[in-house]
C-alpha cells in the first residue's frame, strides 16, 4: 500500500507518518518466522515487462522459489507493480552512444525527438514530451536513486553521456502514488557503472561525421567496505546544420562507503556544461526546401528555406530587421550541477531506512530567438523513507512509505536580442522571480498473499505551492512602461493505485494495474499567453489522470522472451503545449478539459537458431500510442474574428502514433571470429499531427543503420583489453524530420480555419534529423 499524505504546514504530521512506518516495520518483523530464499531475476533479457514486485512460481520440477529482482530497493527504484522495461549496458555500449536516444531505443513504450541542442534529447514515455520542444516533461528522472526533475518538473537530458551508464529502468503509467508531482507518464532511473565493475581505469574515443571527436575516460575501483566510480567526458562537433556547432563536458562521480555494517552514505556528483550554437526551427515548407539551411549566413542574400529571426533594430522598439542564427549568434550556454548524500541504515537485515539531500542548479544563458533568456534555477530536495520486507504467517509483506520536500527558487530576466550580432543583449523585455515547491508522504505495502499472487496498493499525495512576480517591460519613444503581473497558486493532488500480479509458473507472469497521477502548472507555464508572448496565463489547472495497465511476460520456451502491455488513460485537464512562431518568446501552455490515451507495447527477443546460429539474435520493440481529445473547444481569434471550434475527438498533435525498432544481431561466440559482432537496425515512425485541427502532418521516416564491433577474446593477452567499433547511421541517407513542435493553427478573415497548405509555412517547429553519419571509436582498459 503506498499512501501520500500532505499538509501545507504539517512537520508534525511528517514526523508522525514516519513513525506510523517505523512502527508498522517494528510489528511485522515480530511477526516474521524466517526470512524468504531470494533467488536473482533474470537481467539478461533486454526488456523486461514484469512489475518489479516479488513473485513467486513453482517450478516444473516442484521446486519453490522467490524471484525479487531489486525489489528488495526503495519503491522510488524498483516501484513495486509498476509496468517497468530496462534496457542493459549490452544494448547500447558497442556504439558511438551519442545521446539518451541510443539508451532508449529498444524500450517498448519510449520514443523521441530532437531538442534543442545536440544532447538535448526529448524522451517520451507513451508520449510525456512529444508535445515539448525540449527537455523531459511529464515524467520523474532519477540518477542512482538520486532525482534529476527539478521541482518545476523541469529535466534535460545534456548531462546524459552513455558511456558512464550500466543500464536504464522505465516505469511507465501513472505513477504519482510512490514518485509524486510531475510522474504523469512514469518515472525513468538511470543506473550508472560500479566501480567494482570498470575495475580499472578505461580510456576512450569517438569521432566521425560533422567533426564528432568525444574523449571520455572512466575510473573504477571497489571493495567490500567501498566503490568509486568516476567518469569524464568532452564531445565537440560541427552539427549537420548551419549553426549547430557544439561543445559538451560532462563529469560523473558515485561514491559508496560503508561506515559500519549496517550504515552507508552515498555521494554523488554530475557537472555539465553545455555550450551550443542553436538554428532556428523551421516550417514545413522551408523544411522541404532547405532541411539542412545550407546557405543561409547572411540574410540579405540567403537561400530558399533558410530561417530568420526579426530582430529590434535599437534593441528596444520599432523597427525591425531579419537575421539569421549565425547573424545573431543564436545558441545555449547552460551549466548543470547536481550533489546529493544519502545515508542508509539497516535496522536489521529486513527493514531499511534512507535520507537523502540533493542540490541541483541549472544556470541557463540561452539567446535561442527574439529573446535571451539569463538565470539561476536552484533547487533543494530532501527525502526520508523505511523499507521493510517481513512474514505475516506464511505470507510475505514488503513495507515502503516515505516524506519529501523539494523547493526550487528562481531568478531570470529576459532580453531583446539586437541585429549587432553575438547575442547581443538589447532592452529589458522581463524579469520573473519566484519559488515553487512540493511537500509529499508516501506510503505503500506490497504483499505476496498466495504462492502465486501479488498485491499492491497505495496512495500518494503531494501540496504545491507556486509563487512568482513577472515584470514585463514596453518602450516607446516616450520612455519605458513596466507592467507587473504576480502569481499565487496553491495545489493539493492524491493519488491511489492498486496491481495484481499473477505468476502460474516460470515462464508466465501477468500482471494489471490501475494507478493515478497528477502534474501542476509551472511557473513558466503561467506567464505565456496564447500569442506566445509573456502575459497572464495564470488560470491553469493541474492535470490529473487515471490509467489501467494489462500485461503479460511470457517465456514460452528457451530462446524466446514476449513481453506485452496494453494501457488505457484518462486525463483531466491535460497541459498541452504549442508554438505560436519564430518571433515570440516561447511556447504557450493550456488546458485541455478531457482526453484520452490508449495504446500497446510490445517487446521481443528471440534467438531463432540456438544450436546452429547461437549468436544471432531479433529484438524487437513496437508502441502503439493512440491520444485524442474528447472535451475541448478552441477558440481562436484574428483580423477582428473570433470563433469557437470543438476539437472533440481530435487526435492530440505532436504524438506520434507508431514507433518501431527492430535490430538484428550477431555476436560470435567462439573460434578464430569470437567477440567480433555487429547488428543492422530499422527504426520506423509513422506520421503525425502538428495541430489541434489535425490539418497539416509531420512526415514519418525508416532508417537504417549498421554496427560492427569487435572485443578480442581473453586468450589473446593483452588485445583483451580493447574494444573498437564503426557503425554507419541513416545508411540509406534519408532525409527526415528528427522533432517538430506543435503549431498553432490559423483563423482567416472569413471566420473558417487556414488549410495545410498555410500552416506548412508556419515557423519555429521543425528540425531535420541527421543524413548519413559515419563513426568509429576505439576503448582500452587498464
Amino acid at each position: 500500500m503506498s499512501i501520500r499524505i500532505v499538509h501545507a504546514g504539517g512537520p508534525g504530521l511528517v514526523a508522525g507518518a514516519l513513525a506510523l512506518v517505523c512502527v508498522h516495520a517494528a510489528f511485522a518483523q515480530s511477526v516474521e518466522e524466517r526470512r524468504p530464499a531470494v533467488v536473482p531475476h533474470d537481467r539478461g533479457r533486454l526488456a523486461r515487462a514484469v512489475p518489479v514486485a516479488p513473485v513467486a512460481f513453482v517450478a516444473p520440477a516442484g521446486e519453490r522459489m522467490t524471484v525479487r529482482g531489486s525489489g528488495r530497493g526503495a519503491a522510488t527504484v524498483r516501484p513495486a507493480g509498476q509496468t517497468t522495461y530496462s534496457a542493459e549496458r549490452g544494448s547500447f555500449a558497442n556504439q558511438v552512444g551519442q545521446s539518451v536516444a541510443d539508451m532508449v531505443v529498444t524500450i517498448p513504450g519510449v520514443s523521441f525527438v530532437a531538442g534543442n541542442g545536440p544532447r538535448d534529447v526529448v524522451v517520451s514515455v507513451r508520449g510525456s514530451g512529444d508535445r515539448q520542444s525540449y527537455g523531459l516533461k511529464n515524467l520523474q528522472v532519477l540518477e542512482d536513486g538520486f532525482p534529476v526533475t527539478q521541482p518545476d518538473g523541469t529535466a534535460r537530458s545534456d548531462l546524459i553521456d552513455p558511456h558512464a551508464y550500466e543500464g536504464v529502468d522505465v516505469f511507465q503509467g501513472p505513477a504519482s502514488t510512490v514518485y509524486g508531482n510531475y510522474a504523469i507518464n512514469g518515472a525513468i532511473n538511470f543506473r550508472t557503472r560500479t566501480g567494482a565493475d570498470i575495475h580499472g581505469l578505461e580510456l576512450g574515443s569517438d569521432f566521425g561525421s560533422f567533426g564528432m571527436f568525444n574523449q571520455y575516460v572512466t575510473l573504477g575501483v571497489g571493495g567490500r567496505s567501498y566503490d568509486l566510480a568516476v567518469f569524464g567526458s568532452d564531445v565537440r562537433g560541427n552539427g549537420f546544420i548551419a549553426n549547430s556547432r557544439y561543445a559538451t563536458s560532462t563529469e560523473n562521480v558515485r561514491l559508496r562507503v560503508n561506515l559500519t555494517e549496517r550504515d552507508r552514505l552515498i555521494l554523488k556528483f554530475v557537472n555539465n556544461v553545455t555550450d551550443a550554437f542553436l538554428p532556428l526551427r523551421l516550417s514545413l515548407a522551408q523544411y522541404r526546401l532547405n532541411p539542412y539551411q545550407q546557405g543561409c549566413a547572411v540574410a540579405a542574400d540567403a537561400a530558399a528555406g533558410c530561417a530568420t529571426v526579426n530582430l529590434l533594430v535599437n534593441g528596444h522598439y520599432g523597427a525591425t530587421v531579419a537575421r539569421t542564427p549565425q547573424q545573431a549568434g543564436l545558441g545555449r550556454f547552460d551549466r548543470r550541477t547536481i550533489v546529493g548524500l544519502r545515508w542508509e541504515h539497516d535496522f536489521d537485515s529486513r527493514t531499511t531506512w534512507r535520507n537523502q539531500f540533493t542540490y541541483d542548479q541549472r544556470h541557463i544563458d540561452q539567446p535561442t530567438s527574439v529573446a535571451s533568456y539569463v538565470g539561476p534555477y536552484n533547487s533543494y530536495n530532501a527525502s526520508s523513507d523505511v523499507t521493510n520486507h517481513a512474514r505475516l504467517g506464511a505470507t510475505s509483506l514488503t513495507t515502503f512509505g516515505g516524506i519529501s520536500f523539494d523547493y526550487l527558487d528562481f531568478g531570470s530576466q529576459v532580453y531583446n536580442v539586437t541585429p549587432a550580432g553575438g547575442a547581443t543583449r538589447g532592452g529589458l523585455n522581463g524579469t520573473s522571480y519566484g519559488h515553487q515547491w512540493n511537500l509529499g508522504a508516501r506510503f505503500q505495502e506490497d504483499w505476496q498473499f498466495a504462492p502465486q499472487w501479488h498485491a499492491v496498493v497505495g496512495l500518494g499525495g503531494t501540496y504545491s505551492d507556486l509563487g512568482a512576480i513577472q515584470n514585463l517591460y514596453s518602450y516607446s519613444a516616450a520612455g519605458q512602461r513596466v507592467t507587473g503581473i504576480t502569481a499565487n497558486r496553491f495545489f493539493f493532488n492524491l493519488a491511489p493505485e492498486a496491481a495484481l500480479i499473477y505468476a502460474p509458473d516460470r515462464d508466465w507472469t501477468l500482471h494489471a494495474r490501475v494507478g493515478t497521477a497528477y502534474a501542476t502548472p509551472t511557473t513558466s507555464n503561467l506567464f505565456v499567453t496564447p500569442q506566445g508572448n509573456y502575459g497572464n496565463n495564470t488560470h491553469l489547472r493541474s492535470e490529473t489522470s487515471v490509467g489501467v495497465d494489462l500485461g503479460a511476460d511470457w517465456h514460452p520456451f528457451a530462446g524466446l522472451d514476449l513481453q506485452a502491455t496494453g494501457f488505457y488513460e484518462f486525463y483531466r485537464n491535460e497541459l498541452v503545449s504549442q508554438s505560436a512562431g519564430v518571433d515570440t518568446v516561447s511556447s504557450f501552455t493550456f488546458n485541455a478539459p478531457a482526453s484520452q490515451h490508449r495504446g500497446v507495447e510490445l517487446g521481443a527477443e528471440w534467438t531463432p537458431l540456438r544450436r546452429a546460429l547461437p549468436g544471432g539474435r531479433i529484438r524487437l520493440s513496437y508502441t502503439y500510442d493512440n491520444q485524442i481529445y474528447t472535451d475541448y473547444t478552441e477558440v481562436m481569434s484574428g483580423s477582428g474574428v473570433s470563433r469557437a471550434f470543438d476539437r472533440s475527438g481530435r487526435r492530440i498533435p505532436g504524438v506520434v502514433p507508431n514507433f518501431l525498432n527492430a535490430r538484428f544481431l550477431y555476436d560470435q561466440p567462439d573460434g578464430p571470429l569470437e567477440g567480433l559482432g555487429g547488428y543492422v537496425e530499422v527504426t520506423w515512425r509513422s506520421d503525425y499531427w502538428l495541430d489541434n485541427a489535425n490539418r497539416l502532418r509531420a512526415p514519418g521516416y525508416a532508417l537504417v543503420n549498421l554496427e560492427l564491433h569487435y572485443d578480442p577474446p581473453k586468450r589473446l593477452g593483452w588485445v583483451h583489453r580493447l574494444h573498437a567499433y564503426v557503425e554507419v547511421q541513416n545508411l540509406a541517407n534519408q532525409t527526415y524530420v528528427a522533432g517538430a513542435a506543435n503549431i498553432a493553427d490559423v483563423l482567416r478573415a472569413d471566420g473558417t480555419q487556414a488549410r495545410a497548405a498555410v500552416l506548412a509555412t508556419r515557423t519555429g517547429s521543425i528540425y531535420a534529423g541527421s543524413p548519413r553519419a559515419v563513426f568509429g571509436g576505439v576503448r582500452v582498459h587498464f
